[in-house]
């Protein structure tokens, strides 16, 4: 799957390289697209150190440490489960920052109050989460994943230059 973000995530693996900072991630919605856009850049193994695609919440739960009642009462896409998500992994693998995406990437599987697109993304860099909702809409599966991507690797690009 090719992806409009080959730049961010050259830029994100040079910046990670220069602050000597290492990354994982936790997707749910993109399906380890994430990953596979930081580990398509050469030197990656340098601050890649691994991922988790949890798309069941069993998963979320069991592995990433993501608490039941969180998804129960938020749901699991909601900014409390990507939250838990960005948590989890950074705690599982030991990285300085890490990555999560929960969302509804379509054509279906949307509801009145979390429609198509609705996606939640986080961040975490050395005990900081940063979560933003994106609101994508229905343009289609592949292109709700791809948009997902780019602005996660935007927003911990971002947090990482103290943007």
């Amino acid at each position: 799957m090719e992806y409009n973000n080959k730049s961010n995530a050259e830029r994100l693996v040079e910046l990670l390289m220069r602050k000597g900072l290492t990354i994982a991630t936790a997707e749910s919605c993109t399906g380890g697209a994430v990953s596979q856009a930081i580990t398509s850049v050469a030197g990656c193994s340098d601050v890649m150190l691994g991922a988790v695609v949890a798309y069941h919440n069993s998963v979320k739960s069991n592995i990433l440490g993501v608490k039941e009642d969180t998804i129960e009462q938020y749901g699991a896409v909601s900014e409390e489960t990507v939250k838990e998500m960005a948590e989890g992994i950074a705690r599982i693998t030991g990285s300085d920052c890490s990555i999560a995406t929960s969302g509804i990437a379509g054509p279906g599987g949307g509801t009145v109050e979390k429609p198509v697109g609705t996606v939640w993304i986080a961040s975490k860099i050395k005990g900081e989460t940063t979560t933003r909702l994106l609101q994508l809409g229905n343009r289609g599966r592949k292109e709700n994943i791809a948009a997902t991507v780019d602005e996660v690797l935007d927003l911990i690009y971002s947090k990482l230059e103290g943007k």
